[in-house]
């Protein structure tokens, strides 16, 4: 891996995003994804995904495989079960941070049908909305893993909440570990007028879940607007309406690609 940059900053509007559109899937990639490729875009720092995935009810992604990968999933609206190879089996719901390591290999599926795994739960006729996000481990061969935590009691007294990381600063205070030692996910949830400040890291991905948002240096951020800097961190952001932003804090980067 490479820490080699020099400042940038750079705006993605949501309009600009690849899609992946069928049925009961409406997926919407800010980084190659798939059968979307483009070469210049295919990750920033240490994320290589960032989809922001809308699963009709019923529906969901069957079985796969995934190795060498720490995922990250983030319910905005809805549930969402997830079940793998290890055995974990459980609903992902807005305010539970969750990780899964791929490490050397894992089986699992993602499905918008939570009364079928869980009685607390009734059918019913809503999509379930959540971003995930991959970013790469210190190694590759580690034994895969998963973790879960709810913070939805944290989110709600407003600033900047490490939701996950791997880095050694905030072993005592993120809500779930990554295997990656130079990336760290936070997450803001903020009423109108609401101010945070932004790490100051190498590299800074900034991705407006839901809400607008203004940002020093920006300007105004729609949802699913994101933004990608380079040594420019440090700068403040301030929701308009009620907003959520998640934002990936990175101290170094893929050496190719």
């Amino acid at each position: 891996m490479s820490t080699l940059t020099t400042p940038h900053i750079e705006i993605h509007r949501a309009g600009d995003r690849m899609k992946t559109r069928i049925a009961w899937l409406d997926s919407k990639h800010s980084f190659s994804f798939g059968p979307h490729y483009d070469p210049e875009n295919t990750h920033h720092g240490l994320l290589l995904v960032n989809n922001d995935d809308v699963v009709a009810p019923g529906q969901g992604f069957e079985t796969h495989p995934h190795r060498d990968m720490e995922i990250v999933t983030w319910v905005l609206e809805g549930s969402l079960v997830h079940q793998d190879s290890l055995g974990h089996s459980g609903v992902v719901y807005p305010g539970l941070a969750q990780r899964m390591s791929a490490g050397t290999g894992i089986l699992h599926s993602e499905k918008n049908d939570s009364w079928r795994a869980d009685p607390r739960f009734t059918a019913h006729d809503e999509p379930v909305h959540f971003v995930q996000m991959w970013v790469v481990p210190d190694e590759p061969g580690l034994t895969p893993g998963y973790e879960q935590r709810e913070i939805d009691d944290e989110l709600a007294r407003g600033g900047l909440i490490t939701v996950a990381s791997g880095m050694p600063r905030h072993r005592e205070h993120a809500a779930i570990a990554l295997n990656s030692s130079h990336a760290a996910l936070h997450v803001a949830r903020l009423a109108p007028e609401q101010t945070v400040q932004l790490p100051d890291p190498l590299y800074l991905h900034v991705f407006v879940a839901r809400g607008e948002v203004t940002m020093e240096g920006a300007g105004p951020l729609d949802e699913g607007d994101a933004v990608r800097a380079s040594r420019t961190g440090g700068q403040r952001i301030t929701a308009l309406r009620p907003s959520e932003v998640l934002i990936w804090e990175m101290h170094a980067r893929l050496g190719a690609g």
